[in-house]
């Protein structure tokens, strides 16, 4: 089943933001966009640099008014090591959030059993805490956070617009669609 359109379930964990632990829990995704981002394990090779793609482009989400939660499977502890070790991930001012117990990363479906690891999942949450996108793949690959602000700017523009949809490659500003019988085979 998609997780699509369902309301982020309760939780309740620990994150390292910026100097000080803080509890987050779902509550912290409603009211505001927010974009979840899951990684396997911090002190890893490819996660810092999904990090710094964020940290890189945190302007931009908190222009279109989210915030964004970067999640492995360590410890907050380990986060703030993390934080105060690679120069990639010190660049993060958005929480990095930890899920030893593995409560998110299931609750996610991005849980890897074997490994007790998290799968490169990123989610986009409208302020009502329901899941508008789902990105989700093997981690030897990384993402580019930037179709993931597309994606966000998209589900936003559509909350705000019933009745239309955003076409392939859409950005900010650009035509929309309102489907319609008229257009079936036209496109």
């Amino acid at each position: 089943m998609s997780l699509i359109n369902t309301q982020v379930q309760p939780f309740k964990t620990q994150a390292y933001h910026n100097g000080k632990f803080i509890e987050v829990t779902e509550a912290n995704l409603k009211g505001k966009w927010s974009v979840v981002i899951f990684m396997p394990a911090a002190f890893t090779f490819n996660c810092p640099t999904e990090v710094e793609d964020a940290a890189d482009n945190y302007a931009e989400f908190q222009k279109a008014g989210a915030e964004v939660y970067i999640v492995t499977t360590d410890t907050h502890f380990s986060h703030k090591v993390w934080h105060e070790t690679s120069p990639a991930v010190g660049k993060a001012q958005f929480p990095l959030v930890g899920d030893p117990t593995h409560q998110l990363t299931r609750a996610f479906d991005v849980h890897i059993d074997e490994e007790g690891l998290a799968l490169r999942g990123t989610f986009v949450i409208n302020p009502d805490g329901v899941i508008k996108t789902v990105e989700i793949h093997s981690n030897e690959i990384a993402r580019d956070v930037k179709e993931t602000l597309r994606k966000l700017k998209a589900a936003q523009f559509t909350a705000a617009n019933p009745g239309q949809v955003c076409p392939a490659k859409w950005q900010e500003g650009a035509s929309t669609i309102t489907p319609s019988l008229d257009l079936v085979g036209k496109i």
